[in-house]
């Protein structure tokens, strides 16, 4: 009762809840990954707690393109069987009954950088490849090379290997900026031109290369389309 008489009294809520506070101000929409998930693990483990245990498994989950084994979740560390099988049964009856045959076309940055927020946590460049199908939907995200703070080579041989292997029609790059800020340095732009133009040459062309961090994300195509091959 005083709870509740709380909540009526005092309609600003604090920045900072537990998630089940914060579903039941804000809805499960204004929920992180990471949120969601401590919300369904309920508790952590010997060695880490339930927020760093959903951090590990949001991690893994983001980098999947399909609902995962039981064996493979188990391999997260912390992650005992009990909590793999919950994970495994929402995932599954999220597939039956809301995604299912609902897959979305990525047509814009927009479209990904949901799935590719974990990387704005980061304390190291990372750079990952997302390939996509005929219908722009995702084949996979693959991760490159994991670089310095400030940087993270590759070749194109490398880049576009796991393209070919995936069968893609075309590719998004994306890396994250550990410093927080997205705009592209001159290094981004002109790895970006040597990736544009061999995906060109093997005809596997890419679509952008989105930079993200703390404070967002950046589409080097909408700010240099040229290097794409399109037009404003």
């Amino acid at each position: 009762m005083n709870a509740e008489k709380e909540r009526k009294d005092y309609p600003v809520v604090p920045k900072k809840l537990l998630p089940r506070e914060k579903i039941e101000c804000y809805g499960a929409e204004s929920m992180s990954n990471e949120e969601l998930l401590a919300l369904i693990l309920g508790s952590g483990c010997q060695n880490c707690d339930v927020f760093e245990l959903a951090r590990r498994l949001s991690d893994f989950l983001s980098a999947e393109t399909s609902i995962p084994s039981l064996e493979s979740l188990r391999k997260i560390r912390g992650l005992g069987k009990v909590k793999a099988s919950q994970i495994l049964a929402c995932l599954e009856l999220s597939g039956r009954y809301i995604l299912s045959d609902k897959a979305v076309p990525v047509n814009a940055p927009e479209d990904l950088v949901s799935r590719l927020s974990y990387m704005k946590y980061e304390e190291q460049e990372h750079l990952v490849l997302v390939t996509l199908n005929s219908a722009n939907l995702v084949i996979k995200v693959h991760e490159l090379t994991t670089g310095l703070v400030n940087q993270t080579p590759v070749h194109p041989r490398e880049a576009f290997a796991k393209a070919i292997e995936d069968r893609a029609v075309s590719v998004i790059f994306a890396h994250n900026h550990p410093s927080g800020a997205t705009m592209p340095s001159p290094e981004d732009i002109g790895i970006t031109k040597v990736l544009c133009a061999a995906g060109k040459i093997i005809q596997i062309p890419v679509l952008d290369h989105i930079i993200i961090g703390k404070m967002g994300f950046t589409s080097i195509c909408r700010l240099y389309p040229d290097i794409f091959g399109k037009t404003l």
